[in-house]
């Protein structure tokens, strides 16, 4: 009698399904775009508003001649002034740069565009000023150059950058790691509505002998089939043969995920500078109601970038095609309540003759 057996090969040890947590997964910011943008509702929304309304207002002349007005009224013969300046602001929010070039016949402005931030290269000077860019589109590129009296027929807006002297910082870069954990907790609920909403558990086999190969397959595959899937939530699970379900419940942390992905909504359009409130987003308390929320959001992130357009515009063009422009806000109706109460406080000051009252009214 053999006290010491040799131990049978089996083709598959204990049968035991478990759910596992994977490490973070953070987008680069080469991926930017897609992730925040194409993506992201909450960011998709944050630059669709930020474009759309600043595009709204419309710029009146702030000198004699007007020009340079009559010139962003119709800038191309394919786009009018507000769809020009909506795309001029939506790049400046998506990728912190904006790009808009001065087309001229016999030395005369005729149009203007906007140019898509990927596509630009600096080209340095001697002294590391910006000399011209090169527009490059596919295999094909194209160098704008500093013509002899020193003007640029690209204007460059961006928004501050510290650690970089010609790209400007976007906001969907500070928001990176917030947009991430949106996309993802969105991924994960998905994946927990495809699972009957519930973490995998445990199938456990304690039969006397482990199963073949061919035996782990087909489970496997009327598991999926069978019991995965939204369609199937609720269905019974049918065993024999030794298999037991172990299901497990829910963390605390997997059931915080509405509030997780709130909060990440939340961090998403502070770095906007749109109020959550507007976005329909639960849990802001920082305005008491939605009048309050949109007046500042007006009055904090739209009217300083139109103003910012206004004045990079004229100071880039002013000369050269004549005129200066600046916001148009008389038809504003965020601002229609202000302008109100400040017709009101002109129009009880007797000590203002009515040429000083129409001067500051702006009429």
């Amino acid at each position: 009698m053999k006290l010491f057996r040799k131990r049978e090969k089996k083709t598959s040890g204990p049968l035991v399904a478990m759910s596992d947590l994977r490490a973070a997964r953070w987008s680069g910011l080469g991926a930017m775009t897609r992730e925040g943008f194409e993506r992201n509702p909450v960011g998709y929304r944050c630059i669709r508003m930020i474009s759309e309304a600043a595009a709204s207002v419309g710029f009146r002349s702030a000198s004699g001649d007007d020009a340079l007005l009559r010139l962003l009224m119709r800038p191309n013969v394919d786009q009018g002034g507000p769809d020009l300046m909506e795309g001029l602001y939506a790049h400046l929010a998506v990728t912190g740069d904006s790009y808009l070039e001065a087309v001229s016949v016999d030395g005369d402005v005729r149009e203007l565009h906007v140019l898509r931030p990927d596509r630009m290269k600096v080209l340095k000077g001697a002294r590391g000023w910006p000399m011209g860019w090169e527009h490059r589109v596919g295999s094909d590129a194209r160098r704008i150059m500093r013509e002899a009296d020193g003007f640029l027929p690209v204007l460059h807006m961006r928004l501050f950058n510290p650690a970089d002297d010609y790209e400007g910082y976007a906001p969907l870069e500070a928001a990176a790691r917030a947009v991430d954990v949106h996309n993802a907790s969105a991924a994960w609920t998905k994946a927990l509505i495809d699972n009957a909403a519930r973490p995998s558990g445990a199938l456990i086999y304690s039969g006397s002998q482990s199963l073949t190969d061919a035996q782990l397959a087909e489970l496997r595959s009327e598991l999926a089939s069978v019991y995965q899937g939204p369609e199937n939530a609720g269905r019974p699970l049918l065993l024999s043969g030794g298999l037991d379900w172990k299901p497990m419940s829910l963390s605390p942390t997997d059931m915080d995920f509405v509030e997780l992905r709130n909060v990440a909504a939340r961090e998403i359009a502070l770095a906007f500078g749109v109020p959550p409130m507007l976005l329909g987003i639960p849990g802001d308390a920082t305005y008491a109601n939605y009048r309050e929320a949109n007046a500042a959001f007006w009055r904090l992130t739209i009217l300083p970038l139109v103003n910012r357009a206004a004045r990079a515009i004229s100071g880039w063009l002013g000369d050269r095609v004549g005129g200066e422009i600046a916001p148009d806000l008389e038809g504003v109706p965020a601002f229609q309540d202000e302008r109100a109460t400040q017709w009101q406080r002109i129009e009880a000051a007797s000590f203002l003759t009515v040429e000083e009252k129409r001067r500051l009214a702006g009429v």
